[in-house]
């Protein structure tokens, strides 16, 4: 699959983690590495900067949405509404959505957005960063902590909630209903005029590395996989598939009445994410 060059993309210079910049959101749109727009808002968060502290303050969060959503939904600003409280928080729309260029990829191409937020937010000045996925956006935060280990697009602490552990899962009424979207003329045109997304007509080629495959080479960065036992899209073997291929470097929880994505994490179980990431990435 491949995507092209998208809108106009401004690029800021504001540095607002250091002690004497202005602290106050910003948006601008981030150009990937492989060409696509990706419209992109920086919330500095309540935490307040201490300049003593030799790690630059509290970490910034970098949300990744699930398929459909995009950085203006209701649910995406209340998760960042939450982690707010704990540090500075990046949401973005993945390439195919909102105001973001390109087309989606269904979790492929999509770590290469992943990639450009966080470069983002370590150049405002963040020395630590946690990426918090949900759904394809917890399948993206494990292939990207996989893939970017030892560059400027590296995380400090994965958070992947209601996470596939491997692609092409069919088991459920509803990832049937999302295949056909996904692989139907007819199903796309429902996902672009009915959901919002623009979606790529093109098979992946080659297959990228799965969720289960990736998640052993997260280690030793801290990995904290969230599902809740109602979840009407994977079922509990996908988060229970991918602790054991993380070992013992990584949290499982399996949230009792929870079900999928955003929608389903209520605000107690975002604080305490906040709080497991505030802990492990020191």
């Amino acid at each position: 699959m491949s995507n092209g060059p998208a809108g106009h993309v401004a690029r800021s210079t504001v540095r607002p983690n250091s002690e004497t910049a202005e602290r106050v959101p910003i948006r601008t749109f981030l150009r990937t590495a492989d060409g696509v727009a990706v419209d992109s808002v920086y919330d500095p968060g309540q935490v307040v900067y201490d300049a003593s502290r030799p790690s630059g303050g509290a970490p910034v969060f970098v949300v990744a949405h699930g398929f459909t959503g995009d950085a203006d939904r209701p649910h995406v600003r209340r998760v960042a509404g939450v982690l707010r409280r704990y540090g500075a928080v990046v949401t973005f729309s993945f390439r195919g959505h909102g105001a973001s260029g390109g087309r989606s990829t269904v979790g492929d191409r999509e770590v290469l957005d992943l990639a450009a937020a966080v470069r983002w937010a370590r150049g405002l000045g963040h020395a630590r960063v946690v990426t918090v996925g949900f759904s394809m956006g917890g399948s993206v935060v494990l292939r990207h902590a996989a893939l970017h280990r030892d560059d400027d697009a590296r995380t400090d602490a994965v958070v992947s909630v209601s996470a596939p552990a491997r692609w092409y899962y069919r088991g459920t009424p509803l990832m049937r209903r999302l295949h056909w979207m996904v692989t139907r003329p007819e199903g796309r045109l429902v996902g672009r005029y009915g959901f919002r997304v623009r979606i790529h007509h093109r098979d992946w080629d080659p297959v990228p590395m799965s969720p289960v495959e990736a998640a052993p080479r997260i280690a030793p960065t801290p990995l904290l996989i969230v599902h809740g036992d109602r979840d009407a899209y994977f079922p509990l073997d996908h988060p229970r598939m991918l602790a054991a291929a993380a070992g013992d470097h990584a949290d499982l929880w399996l949230e009792p009445g929870m079900g999928h994505a955003e929608n389903a994490a209520g605000d107690d179980l975002l604080a305490r994410i906040g709080d497991w990431a505030v802990t492990r990435c020191g």
